[in-house]
């Protein structure tokens, strides 16, 4: 602190010393051209005062002639100051090392001097007015520089010359006034950097945000994956020949490359800033003006620009052209790369630390925390949340964070194998908060299924289809053990994720199945809208699919794609555009399905419309039967809620009702709000005429001989 002070209080005597120096200039301006014309009776006749051509010329030259001498004895008094002793300052004042940044010579260096001192001496205005003996022009031009300092540069009036280039003056040129005539401004920003204040220009803080690190204590060690591609950034770097390149961080994990761009930033001594493409104006003037706003700040600050581009390929036009526009270090963040004209590139894939590493950062942050609690849920929490859940650090360390340092709010039941407590464990509040972070963003594609309560109770199916679930459930739950314990991820590149086909009629349990595999893995269930992901035009259902799958791969999610053969159907012969774009889409979902690390269940009553290859890909069919009469009866027994107002009902006449399992829940509610407007309980008849009308929706044949005969039965007994 007190060398920042310091510094400040040698800038603000550099600075006093300058504009002693530059006072003393104009004076000696202003009194050579009071001495050019008193001195000269036709120059003071061509001014229009004839008072002064009738005066002695030979006493007031005399005056004029040792004023001048005298303020050039100041001038010279104070000039050395100016240029030299600066050395001695670390670092130099700022107007020195805004000149040596920008390249200016010292004839331009001296011209924003002046054009500052406008800001920072009141004195200087009429000073200005009259060195250009002129009341009307108490401001700074080309013309009064041209005159005031040594050795002009005529070129000092280009637009490429630094000044002019890098905006650090501004010209107030009103019709056709000339250039070196019209007034003379300092950019607000600059006059506030020679002063020593050095912040963001307000013109850039509307559209750039700071990156703040995240990462705090010794929970902040950096995977290995992701320090390794740090070190190759900055390695690249320090080797880069050809100006510093534009760094493309390439995948899906947009927290991960933003903490990956920080470190980086941080070992060179920069701080990012964040833009978001669609940012970036449209107008090519406009792109330009801020492409050197940028590039002007990037040599008065230490900042490094982070170029959000995820989500915003019809960007990419602006993106290329503001990037070809400015040099310097650029981490630009995309899914895929993009190609760069006259800039050099470093083009890195950005993942999420891999699944050990997961289980490690779980394990560091939870270790103190299975040393305090007597629950031992906590030493086995590492490898079942990196075993479900794929998550980058920053997230986990504030899923940690929140969960250990909160009161439990929402009592959870524990994963898949645990035993629920009354009061949620540290484990359960963990994996609540990372069934909530992983929730992916698919509001408009999909729609997520409230599984409540649902059991192996509630499944009615042969021993053989329910042993095919409890696999998907184990291996669900196990796969960190096998794939990361046992090594077959480093064997296999594709086919890590888990999926199955529940092929069967329509109402023989497919969606319930989903549901209690759901509720028993205590994740969560998103049923596939395909009237929103298959679309008409080209290239949009794979975007939709490609959405979809990316949302759902930070694990927590089981996707349920409904009557899948509408999207996975067969191929067919090729005989018109419509055809190859269809074939196209197909062979996307093959890919993607096999690329899938999660769980996805696929549900048809239409199986031999499938794909082929679809069939290959998958790991489990479970075929759902239509159910005979000890099924239904047991479905019967399970439609009505113990809490149901009924009579004695007679399940085994109910059961010869040929019905799936679908059709008898929709009959046990239709009867109960029969029972309900009638004031009675659910009885048999109701339960009959129930029947009936799920009979005519279905297109079946009301015997209405059978009903009488199961009604007699019934009386009978």
């Amino acid at each position: 602190m007190d060398s920042l002070t310091d510094w400040h209080k040698a800038n603000q005597e550099y600075l006093a010393k300058a504009l002693a120096w530059l006072r003393a200039r104009l004076e000696r301006l202003a009194v050579s051209n009071a001495d050019t014309d008193v001195s000269d009776p036709q120059t003071a006749e061509a001014a229009g005062d004839p008072a002064q051509t009738s005066m002695p010329t030979t006493r007031t030259k005399g005056k004029a002639t040792a004023s001048a001498s005298k303020t050039a004895k100041h001038e010279k008094t104070v000039a050395l100051p100016l240029f030299t002793g600066t050395e001695q300052l670390d670092p130099p004042p700022a107007l020195m090392l805004l000149a040596n940044r920008f390249g200016l010579t010292i004839f331009e260096h001296n011209v924003l001097l002046l054009c500052a001192a406008m800001e920072l001496d009141t004195r200087i205005a009429a000073l200005c007015a009259r060195a250009q003996r002129d009341p009307a022009k108490p401001y700074p031009t080309f013309a009064l520089a041209l005159m005031l300092f040594d050795e002009p540069e005529w070129n000092v009036v280009s637009p490429e010359r630094p000044l002019r280039y890098w905006r650090l003056i501004e010209i107030n040129q009103p019709g056709a006034q000339p250039l070196t005539t019209s007034a003379l401004r300092a950019d607000e920003r600059i006059v506030n950097y020679i002063k020593g204040l050095n912040y963001l220009d307000d013109r850039l803080t509307s559209i750039l945000t700071p990156l703040l690190t995240p990462l705090t204590g010794a929970t902040g060690d950096f995977p290995p994956s992701q320090q390794q591609q740090v070190d190759t950034i900055i390695q690249y770097l320090q080797t880069a020949r050809h100006g510093l390149p534009v760094v493309q961080l390439l995948g899906v994990d947009t927290a991960s490359k933003q903490l990956i761009a920080q470190q980086a930033a941080q070992a060179l001594g920069l701080t990012v800033y964040r833009l978001p493409a669609d940012a970036l104006p449209a107008a090519g003037s406009e792109l330009e003006i801020l492409a050197r706003l940028y590039q002007r700040e990037s040599y008065l600050l230490p900042i490094v620009l982070y170029l959000d581009a995820q989500e915003h390929e019809k960007d990419l036009p602006a993106v290329s052209r503001f990037l070809t526009r400015m040099s310097g270090l650029v981490f630009l963040d995309t899914r895929e790369s993009w190609p760069q004209n006259g800039r050099e590139v470093l083009a890195l894939d950005i993942a999420k630390p891999t699944l050990a590493e997961q289980a490690q950062i779980w394990r560091r942050i939870l270790g103190n925390e299975a040393e305090k609690k007597t629950d031992n849920k906590v030493d086995q929490a590492p490898a079942l949340l990196a075993g479900q859940f794929n998550l980058n650090l920053p997230e986990i360390q504030r899923i940690a964070h929140d969960a250990l340092n909160t009161a439990p709010v929402i009592a959870t039941s524990a994963p898949p194998g645990k035993v629920a407590a009354n009061e949620p464990s540290t484990l359960d509040q963990l994996w609540h908060a990372c069934l909530i972070a992983a929730r992916p963003r698919l509001d408009t594609l999909a729609q997520r299924l409230d599984v409540k309560a649902r059991t192996w109770d509630d499944l009615v199916l042969p021993e053989t289809e329910k042993n095919a679930l409890q696999q998907i459930m184990n291996q669900v739950s196990q796969r960190h053990h096998v794939y990361e314990h046992w090594g077959f991820n480093r064997r296999m590149s594709r086919g890590l994720g888990i999926n199955a086909l529940f092929a069967g009629e329509s109402g023989t349990g497919k969606t319930l199945a989903a549901e209690v595999i759901a509720h028993e893995l205590k994740l969560n269930l998103y049923r596939i809208d395909l009237s929103q992901v298959v679309s008409k035009y080209i290239g949009e259902t794979e975007k939709n699919l490609r959405k979809l799958f990316d949302a759902a791969e930070d694990g927590g999610t089981i996707l349920f794609f409904d009557e899948a053969d509408a999207l996975f159907g067969k191929r067919s012969e090729i005989k018109d555009s419509h055809d190859r774009y269809a074939n196209i889409e197909i062979n996307y979902l093959l890919q993607r399905m096999e690329a899938y690390r999660g769980l996805a269940i696929l549900a048809t009553n239409m199986k031999s419309a499938l794909d082929t290859a679809f069939m290959r890909r998958l790991r489990f069919i479970v075929s759902f039967p239509f159910p005979g009469i000890p099924e239904r009866k047991r479905i019967w027994e399970c439609a009505f809620p113990a809490e149901a107002e009924k009579e004695t009902l007679d399940y085994a006449r109910l059961a010869k009702f040929n019905l799936t399992g679908g059709s008898i829940q929709n009959i046990a509610i239709n009867a109960a709000f029969l029972a309900a407007n009638a004031g009675s309980p659910i009885t048999m008849p109701l339960i009959f005429e129930a029947v009936r009308s799920e009979f005519r929706k279905l297109d079946k044949p009301v015997n209405e001989a059978e009903f009488r005969l199961m009604q007699v039965a019934g009386a009978k007994t």
